[in-house]
């Protein structure tokens, strides 16, 4: 935890995405100033204009004068009545006429428009160096900001600021970051498979990183510039087994880089052991703690034969308040943790603290029980991963396999998703498309939904937030558009569904606004086969690990093409995309009754409703 201090109170502040202002770094190289979601109960650290060190005026404003007590002016446009300038400490202000109505001398600081103040906002000091205390955007007060000397982020004295790699004006917002925190999701899987890690470092310089849980070390590792490190993690049970809604305390593990990395989490990671086929696995692509936010909508599938989906919310504070709205589907819950049987509930969780909520069975084919779209709120940043412990798709076509992935933060989401069909390649056989199924999820009442190419058949309406449609079993691809934001998921099929291999895995669709130009990514190299769908604006030049890409099948009239490339299992399962225009990925794979699908990368900015 951080704290604010102020002549009067003391509040709670954070370096992460809801307290801070940052610096946005695009896939290009391009920074662009951008400021990060805040907490309503948090304090900020944006930046306001600041004064002169030589103690000339600093206007804060784009209007400059030359004003001063005897009236005299210059060709420069005069000073706006009512505009509050600072010089030599003492707070002035303009009377438009190229004077000063008021001069009052401060006692401790002025800051232009605002006047006397106790500190000038964005300015800082050191207390050491794991602590920087900015003047908050008020200049009423100081926020303590942690430089973690385990992300290697220290103090410097003379900016008064953290900074380093991992520092948040550094990071920006989107799959790459420093501290993560990986969690066990409900799978049926035997213990003997293992959950693990895989740390793509995506920077020029090696990376330490340091894996906790609680206040216990679990273990530490070096990752060489530009490759990929594997990191077993023992299970936890009281989240695997699934049973009832409940908290468990310091459930989460926490990743701590001290270079830029990316993180996904396999559960588990093998499909073959000992000779032994694990036949439930998916994996998810971890979203890191300066992207989190407090708002999701979850996305998930129904309960199956008593075997539950579920959602497991992860904390990065102390003191978090979560509170869960449940969709119409969403009504039917194993109780506990604060949640109640109807899917209502608030929870208190500290740092590293989960609450993993999930469904109870309803009854019918499908089982009417589905947590999909409820909707998950948090008083400061929190992490929303979906689950199923093992369920067909669809409900009726086997074989089960296990269902995980990282929802994206509402602030993230957007108007426009591009979908595309996985391949699929039997044994000794050329891959072909096969069909999935897709989800569209409303965050607000009275969406509208469009399709290109148009999709006949599919729904165009969603009446109430936390409202969704499954459309079915379909190889098409397509661009999904709506009048307000929406959540979009895709489902694997069954192996029985077709393609002698796989089973039922998810994915979040990302937003085009997401999309990047590079990404470094894993693939396991022990399945049968791996691929990448990569969708792109036709006419963009990409390369995979440094070959050319085939050519982009149109997608309808959206523009965009799709590929999709087989990728080797040869070397450690690291892979680069990089292209002359921002696309979009997907990686997925597939062994005898599992597969797994996850985003290969995306930005997470902000995008306005």
């Amino acid at each position: 935890s951080t704290t604010a201090t102020t002549a009067t109170e003391t509040t709670t502040a954070t370096t992460t995405a809801t307290s801070a202002s940052g610096s946005e770094s695009d896939s290009d190289g391009t920074s662009t100033s951008t400021t990060a979601p805040t907490s309503t109960s948090d304090p900020t650290t944006t930046s306001n204009p600041t004064t002169s060190t030589t103690g000339d005026p600093t206007t804060g404003s784009a209007s400059d004068t030359d004003a001063t007590t005897d009236g005299t002016t210059t060709d420069e446009p005069l000073c706006p009545e009512g505009q509050v300038i600072c010089e030599d400490n003492v707070k002035k202000v303009c009377d438009g006429m190229g004077g000063f109505s008021e001069e009052t001398p401060c006692d401790d600081a002025c800051a232009p428009d605002l006047g006397c103040v106790l500190c000038v906002p964005g300015e800082g000091s050191c207390e050491g160096e794991g602590l920087a205390k900015i003047c908050n955007d008020m200049g009423d007060g100081y926020v303590d900001e942690t430089c973690d000397t385990v992300q290697g982020v220290t103090c410097d004295a003379d900016l008064g600021q953290c900074v380093g790699a991992c520092a948040p004006d550094n990071l920006g917002i989107s799959y790459i970051g420093c501290d993560y925190y990986p969690v066990v999701t409900p799978n049926v899987v035997s213990a003997s498979f293992n959950f693990a890690v895989v740390v793509s470092n995506t920077s020029a310089n090696s990376a330490h990183i340091t894996v906790t849980r609680g206040a216990q070390m679990v273990t530490e590792a070096d990752v060489p510039s530009q490759s990929v490190q594997v990191v077993t993690l023992p299970w936890v049970n009281e989240l695997k087994g699934g049973g009832n809604s409940k908290i468990v305390v310091d459930g989460a593990y926490r990743l701590r880089a001290d270079q830029p990395i990316t993180l996904y989490q396999y559960s588990p990671l093998e499909y073959q052991l000992g000779g032994s086929n694990s036949f439930t696995n998916d994996a998810s692509l971890l979203v890191p703690v300066n992207a989190w936010t407090g708002d999701y909508w979850v996305a998930i599938r129904n309960t199956l034969n008593g075997l539950p989906g579920a959602y497991a919310v992860v904390a990065s504070q102390d003191d978090t308040t979560v509170d869960v709205t449940p969709s119409a589907t969403g009504m039917i819950v194993k109780g506990g943790g604060g949640i109640a049987n109807d899917g209502t509930g608030q929870a208190i969780l500290d740092q590293g603290d989960v609450l993993i909520v999930l469904s109870a069975a309803g009854g019918g084919g499908p089982d009417i029980s589905d947590l999909t779209g409820t909707h998950v709120e948090a008083d400061k940043p929190i992490e929303v991963i979906s689950a199923h412990q093992c369920t067909y798709v669809p409900y009726n076509v086997t074989a089960c396999d296990h269902l995980e992935e990282s929802n994206l933060p509402y602030e993230s989401l957007a108007k426009e998703y591009i979908v595309t069909t996985p391949l699929v390649k039997p044994q000794g056989q050329n891959p072909f498309t096969k069909a999935r199924m897709v989800r569209v999820i409303a965050t607000e009442a009275g969406t509208t939904i469009t399709y290109d190419p148009p999709q006949g058949g599919a729904p165009t309406s969603l009446a109430n937030a936390g409202d969704y449609f499954e459309i079915a079993a379909t190889a098409a691809d397509f661009k999904v558009s709506a009048d307000k934001k929406i959540v979009v998921s895709e489902y694997m099929q069954g192996q029985a569904a077709g393609g002698n291999t796989g089973d039922p895995a998810m994915t979040i669709a990302v937003p085009t606004e997401q999309y990047r130009t590079d990404y470094l990514f894993h693939a396991p190299t022990n399945y049968e086969s791996s691929f990448v769908n990569i969708t792109a604006p036709m006419g963009a030049s990409i390369t995979l690990d440094g070959q050319n890409i085939p050519a982009l099948t149109p997608i309808g009239g959206t523009g965009f093409g799709v590929a999709r490339v087989e990728v080797s299992n040869q070397g450690d399962g690291t892979h680069a995309l990089s292209g002359d225009q921002k696309f979009g990925v997907q990686v997925y794979g597939y062994g005898q009754y599992t597969s797994y699908w996850y985003p290969g990368g995306l930005d997470l900015k902000f995008i306005p409703q």
